[in-house]
């Protein structure tokens, strides 16, 4: 067995971001093509309201572990 460090992982969260709004415009799109322009508005709002939820989520996780200013 070798014993050299390994390397650092490749970075991929802007083709994780980019692929979520892929995947999220063929699943609307779907949706409206089968049922129509309601339960796609419906869908994405429901989207929506959970990306907000995680955002105040991840807010409230910064808040709680920030370092506090020692002014």
């Amino acid at each position: 067995m070798e014993n050299r460090k390994l390397g650092r992982a490749p970075n991929y969260t802007n083709a994780c971001i980019v692929m979520f709004g892929v995947n999220l415009v063929w699943v609307l799109l779907f949706t409206l093509a089968l049922w129509g322009l309601v339960a796609a508005v419906f869908l994405a709002l429901a989207v929506n309201h959970w990306l907000n939820w995680l955002d105040f989520r991840k807010r409230e996780e910064n808040e709680r572990w920030s370092m506090p200013d020692s002014r």
